[in-house]
């Protein structure tokens, strides 16, 4: 089955993969690896903000980081030309959470994109992982998630 009916197959509707909003690029190709810079969350167009352990629950976390999920694979979308069957595998996930000194449920909230990822690409969706709390991330993102991706030649 191809990664596009795979989407289908859950209900996935892909967004568009977001501009960068500094001096950078959203995705680079080097030596078998795709780099993907930090995805935001984005719910219906409106970024998802706040700070879990104040005013922001695990739920919330782990939607947000599902969501930021979805921009890293759209992202990969656009990089690869719209060929997703390229992904060899996802070799790994850096999810920083915007989070209280007290909050330790990074993990958690770090599942939300490693369960769509192994949903998506199956076990090659599998993944290394880091998940750190941080005190303050861009316009005020409640996550942010970057990836490093096996890709095959086009």
């Amino acid at each position: 089955m191809s990664i596009e009916d795979r989407l289908n197959e859950l209900g996935i509707a892909l967004p568009e993969a977001a501009a960068p909003v500094a001096a950078y690029v959203p995705a680079v190709e080097a030596g078998g690896l795709l780099h993907i810079s930090g995805q935001l969350p984005f719910r219906d167009g409106v970024l998802m903000v706040g700070r879990l352990g104040e005013d922001r629950d695990i739920g919330f976390g782990q939607d947000a980081a599902r969501a930021c999920g979805l921009m890293l694979i759209a992202q990969m979308k656009k990089a690869l030309g719209g060929d997703l069957d390229r992904v060899e595998r996802i070799v790994k996930l850096g999810v920083f959470v915007n989070s209280t000194d007290h909050f330790t449920d990074q993990p958690k909230i770090a599942n939300g994109a490693s369960e769509l990822m192994e949903s998506v690409f199956g076990e090659a969706g599998r993944h290394a992982r880091s998940a750190v709390g941080v005190t303050i991330l861009p316009l005020g993102a409640a996550v942010e998630v970057d990836a490093i991706v096996a890709v095959r030649p086009a």
